[in-house]
């Protein structure tokens, strides 16, 4: 009985401290290894991702307790990632001063977020597109940390920003909005936009654009599970990483 009862006991102590969005991580570290990639690695990369993902998991919790209005049920993994987000980031920005200029875009696509979340509206498709360009924004502060000038992550940040867009439609059509058919309609043009704005960038990416608009298409009709949809689009971040890079 007692093996019985502590499993449980441990899986509750895990989900305090992390959030139970699967598909975040992905839109973390796809748009930090497409800038990695592109603009090659330094030691500062280490912390920043540190950084990037400890950052995340506070924002989490501190939207949590605006939106519940009850911040002391997550004064453990607040007062857990708060000193550990300072921490790299301090590291990071002794390292690389000049990435204190993307604060303010960050400052400002946060409040959108702190703004829904007051209301409770955080699925709400604003919230969603800001919370995705926070994520590719990731790209041009890799490219700073590297040195290297803007427009050489001007590529990687289009791939993916085009990608996660579009995946914010996609996903709606397949759960919260499944067998909605103006959504399905939006989802479906979208990709259609974005496999024309990809071709200008070369055949691969046209050809990844391509099966993303086959996927916004003619999954939606399917009974896929959240799981084989995320299984899914595992794949598809492993193609979008190789067309925002090669």
């Amino acid at each position: 009985m007692t093996e019985v009862t502590a499993r449980p006991r441990r899986r509750s102590s895990v989900r305090q401290y992390l959030p139970p969005q699967h598909g975040a991580w992905a839109m973390l570290l796809l748009p930090y290894l497409a800038g990695v990639t592109a603009a090659g690695f330094r030691w500062p990369d280490v912390p920043l991702l540190a950084t990037w993902l400890t950052g995340y998991l506070l924002s989490y919790f501190v939207l949590q307790a605006v939106k519940t209005r009850r911040p002391h049920r997550f004064r453990a993994p607040l007062t857990w990632y708060a000193p550990l987000t300072a921490g790299f980031g301090l590291i990071v920005a002794v390292a690389r001063p000049q990435l204190l200029l993307y604060a303010p875009a960050y400052a400002a696509l946060f409040a959108v977020n702190v703004r829904y979340a007051a209301r409770r509206q955080e699925r709400a498709l604003l919230n969603d597109l800001a919370s995705v360009l926070q994520s590719c924004l990731m790209v041009f502060v890799v490219a700073t940390v590297a040195d290297r000038p803007p427009h050489t992550a001007v590529i990687p940040f289009a791939v993916t920003l085009l990608y996660f867009t579009g995946t914010v439609l996609y996903v709606k059509t397949m759960i919260r909005e499944r067998g909605s058919a103006p959504y399905r309609r939006a989802s479906i043009a979208y990709h259609a936009a974005a496999l024309a704005a990809a071709a200008a960038i070369g055949w691969f990416p046209s050809a990844v654009f391509a099966l993303l608009l086959a996927r916004a298409w003619l999954l939606p009709a399917r009974p896929l599970t959240p799981k084989q949809v995320g299984l899914i689009e595992i794949a598809a971040s492993a193609l979008v990483l190789t067309a925002a890079t090669i």
